[in-house]
């Protein structure tokens, strides 16, 4: 099935269907997954598909879709400078059981691709030190500007880090983009969610020794001070 992306009513977007890049998950109290679609103005789509999938807070004792909350982080961080997927469609509704029924509806990122796929295809090799140094530098930066903003990803792997270079040597463009913020969410310090991030994505990647002391370098230049505990 496919749809016009100009008609974005709950009803036709949750009708939608196309291939599962995320298999449904139960998790939450509910299901969430992704879909991968074509429109029909052949725009591709990422359609996060979740029934009876919530986070409680303080704020929502009873429970909200988990969606809400990544648009708001998605919005947070577009308003940083931070680049993020564009929300075509977002909004959640009770089904007649009175279960959370949400979608976020989002554009592909044409021409990025995942940083660990960069690496795996020879991306840094054909590229050369020059322009993967400024890849190091603007991911650093754009994690600076999310956490000056008090924003923490809190699920900072580097499969959701997705990269995008075009051109060659001094000429090279370089843009990084961050994905998955479902979990994001705003903390009372800038401090408290870099520690967060980056330890975690430390954990949760290859850099070695070297490139994550560049990484770091130019992080703490961009964030305007240093941070203890990230070597």
């Amino acid at each position: 099935m496919t749809l016009e992306v100009a008609d974005s009513s709950f009803g036709r977007f949750w009708g939608l269907r196309g291939e599962w890049v995320e298999q449904p998950n139960v998790r939450r109290g509910g299901e969430s997954g992704v879909q991968r679609v074509w429109a029909d103005n052949g725009q591709l789509l990422y359609v996060k598909r979740q029934a009876g999938h919530v986070y409680r807070s303080w704020r929502y004792p009873l429970g909200r879709p988990t969606v809400l909350r990544e648009q708001d982080a998605l919005e947070g961080l577009r308003s940083l400078g931070v680049s993020v997927p564009n929300i075509v469609f977002c909004g959640a509704e009770r089904d007649q059981q009175g279960q959370w029924r949400a979608l976020l509806v989002t554009e592909a990122l044409n021409g990025f691709e995942e940083i660990d796929h960069w690496y795996a295809s020879g991306g840094r090799e054909r590229h050369g030190e020059q322009v993967h140094d400024r890849l190091l530098q603007v991911l650093a930066e754009s994690l600076a500007r999310m956490h000056r903003g008090r924003w923490q990803h809190s699920c900072l792997y580097s499969k959701h880090v997705f990269v995008k270079v075009t051109g060659e040597g001094e000429q090279a463009e370089v843009q990084v983009a961050l994905l998955d913020l479902e979990k994001a969410r705003k903390r009372l310090t800038a401090g408290r969610a870099a520690r967060h991030d980056l330890r975690q994505l430390r954990r949760h990647s290859s850099f070695s020794l070297c490139d994550w002391d560049k990484l770091i370098y130019f992080y703490q230049t961009a964030f305007g001070s240093a941070l203890k505990g990230l070597g």
